[in-house]
């Protein structure tokens, strides 16, 4: 078991920027999986950005590469997501997610952004964006 609690939302203007932080508690270190996630009214929640913690390797959603960056720090048992340029599309609830899930792909290994394969979740972080 893991327990994830996300903090760093709030509101910003358009072009601004926030980091997301995520600590976790418990089995943390059998996680190899972890990421944001997240969610806006009306819409299917989505991968934004993954990271692989025994390795390195991330994942970015293409509708924002180049703008956020995830990373983990394991010796304080954080996940932080900074988001640069935020655009009014990032308004949405942000969720942290942790598993054992990582998949070796022959060539290096990743973890899957569908957000069903993950059982491990915070309570969300809302971000609101404003133009």
């Amino acid at each position: 078991q893991v327990q994830l609690v996300e903090s760093g939302g709030g509101s910003v203007q358009a072009g601004g920027s926030l980091r997301l932080s995520c600590v976790a508690s418990g089995d943390f270190y059998s996680k190899n999986c972890m990421g944001w996630f997240r969610q806006a009214p009306g819409k299917e929640r989505e991968g934004v950005a993954l990271i692989y913690t025994g390795g390195g390797s991330t994942y970015y959603a293409d509708s924002v590469k180049g703008r956020f960056t995830v990373s983990v720090d394991k010796a304080k048992n954080m996940v932080y997501l900074q988001m640069n340029s935020l655009k009014p599309e990032d308004t949405a609830m942000y969720y942290c997610a942790a598993d054992s899930i990582a998949i070796d792909y022959g060539l290096g290994t990743s973890c899957p952004a569908p957000w069903l394969e993950y059982r491990y979740w915070g309570q969300g972080t809302q971000v609101t964006v404003s133009s």
